[in-house]
């Protein structure tokens, strides 16, 4: 029944803000509480959580479609409880800086977040494959309106972009998830047999790499990235793009082990790809979201490598790196923000000197910076050196080629910090910029203290990701 909670409470909530016609301090509040409310089910769920037991927890199942075999099927993995809890911080520190700014049109603004919350939590809980495909096409409605509605000047072309990029990838998942049900004779992920069918493989992979998003399906994602409000840029990036990595070790590497082994070496090389292209648009971005949204490229490449390693170090560094990842880069652009909102614009040309006289916005960007570069002891040290370890035993080269583009994922890092705090005062930076306020410190904190938890112990997400069952062959054996 918990997970059940996750996903319908912020949901009927939003239905609530929809329809009452509360006032903007009072819808604000109710979102920012029933966002604080989801946290709070997730740490009990956790607590709750038996990680020294194989297979599915905390599930539910009840009809749905009898004839087809389609069922509401819920639950968690001790991989996927991890992505639940980064999803529900995420959309909690989400949500409050939009109560903290101050959005326009509350009740639709609050209704989406809250809807969003939703059916991402849905994404990760779902075991049957219809179900999946319903909360995987409902997260992006709100995003098409968030993105639409309240993002920058260009928001329109960015929002038809990003349309056009998912329905494509959307209508191939479909067709795929019909025939593996056809062939299958269910559509549930826990009962459903492995199917040995390219095809399907090709068409679910192809919505999650648009998804990720991987080279070269990542042609939505510069101008969505930079004309969404910084929020919801935030989740994109921290939250939503996981959504599609995820799909690949649920679903296609899990359920369609022989063409996983058919396309490793293409999908390797993509992801390979995507890590060294996105590593070198980063470095040369002239603005701090630039940086943010192209290392997020180069870390769904990094990820995609771990996961297609096809060893343990592999899927367990991928796991960690997923929620490291969400967790800085939601940090980072919400920092963006706070930065945009301080001096109107996050170009490295115009910024400069912000370090002098505000000194919680300089420690919380440096700190976040130092764990994005992924210095040792940082839980993307540990995530990054799991998935180099385990690539490197699929072949050396994919490690060397890593580890080359971390390498520059470490200039692309201090060039950013440097050109917003140190270098010389820009011309839209003055001494009346203040440094952030006590409400602003309160909604990044909490996700830089998730990221210092995570690097002290990188072994309560990674050692714990597949509930004690170390699947060398393949992840199925998980899913017992």
């Amino acid at each position: 029944m918990i997970t059940t909670v996750l996903i319908w409470l912020p949901i009927a909530a939003a239905i609530v803000v929809w329809v009452l016609p509360l006032s903007r301090y009072a819808t604000g509040s109710l979102a920012v509480l029933v966002s604080l409310a989801e946290v709070g089910v997730w740490i009990e769920q956790a607590f709750r959580f038996d990680f020294s037991k194989h297979g599915l927890q905390f599930s539910q199942r009840g009809g749905w479609i009898n004839d087809l075999h389609v069922s509401y099927h819920v639950g968690v993995y001790g991989f996927s409880l991890w992505l639940v809890g980064l999803t529900v911080i995420a959309m909690a520190a989400c949500t409050s800086y939009g109560f903290w700014v101050g959005r326009d049109r509350p009740r639709a603004y609050f209704g989406l977040m809250l809807f969003l919350t939703g059916a991402t939590v849905g994404v990760f809980v779902a075991q049957d494959l219809l179900l999946f495909y319903a909360f995987f096409e409902a997260m992006l409605i709100p995003l098409y309106i968030l993105v639409g509605v309240w993002g920058g000047p260009g928001r329109l072309g960015a929002t038809i972009k990003f349309f056009i990029y998912t329905a494509a990838g959307s209508l191939l998942m479909l067709a795929a998830l019909i025939a593996y049900g056809l062939h299958a004779g269910t559509f549930d992920l826990v009962d459903g047999a492995p199917s040995f069918s390219r095809w399907i493989f090709l068409g679910f992979m192809l919505a999650f790499v648009i998804k990720a998003p991987l080279f070269p399906f990542h042609g939505w994602l510069p101008e969505t990235y930079r004309e969404a409000p910084p929020e919801v840029t935030a989740v994109l990036s921290g939250v939503i793009a996981k959504a599609g990595t995820y799909g690949m070790l649920r679903i296609a590497i899990t359920k369609l082990p022989e063409p996983t082994s058919y396309y490793r070496t293409l999908i390797l090389a993509l992801a390979a790809a995507a890590l060294v292209y996105g590593s070198l648009l980063a470095f040369r971005a002239p603005d701090l979201r630039g940086v943010v949204a192209y290392s997020s490229l180069a870390q769904s490449g990094l990820i995609a490598l771990g996961l297609f390693s096809g060893t343990n170090l592999g899927y367990d560094g991928a796991v960690l790196q997923m929620v490291a990842h969400g967790l800085v880069s939601t940090a980072l652009f919400l920092l963006a923000g706070t930065v945009e909102r301080r001096t109107t614009t996050d170009q490295f040309a115009l910024l400069g000197g912000m370090a002098k006289g505000r000194p919680a916005l300089a420690t919380l960007l440096m700190t976040c910076g130092i764990i994005s570069l992924a210095v040792p002891g940082s839980a993307n040290f540990a995530g990054e050196f799991l998935i180099l370890a385990g690539v490197f035993q699929r072949a050396w080269w994919w490690a060397a080629i890593g580890a080359g583009a971390i390498v520059l994922a470490a200039m692309y890092m201090l060039r950013a910090i440097s050109a917003v705090l140190h270098q010389a005062r820009g011309s839209v930076v003055t001494e009346e910029a203040l440094d952030l306020r006590l409400g602003e410190l309160s909604l990044i904190v909490p996700l830089v203290a998730g990221l210092l938890f995570l690097s002290a112990w990188p072994a309560g997400v990674s050692h714990h990701s597949f509930a004690g069952d170390q699947p060398v062959q393949s992840v199925k054996g998980q899913f017992r």
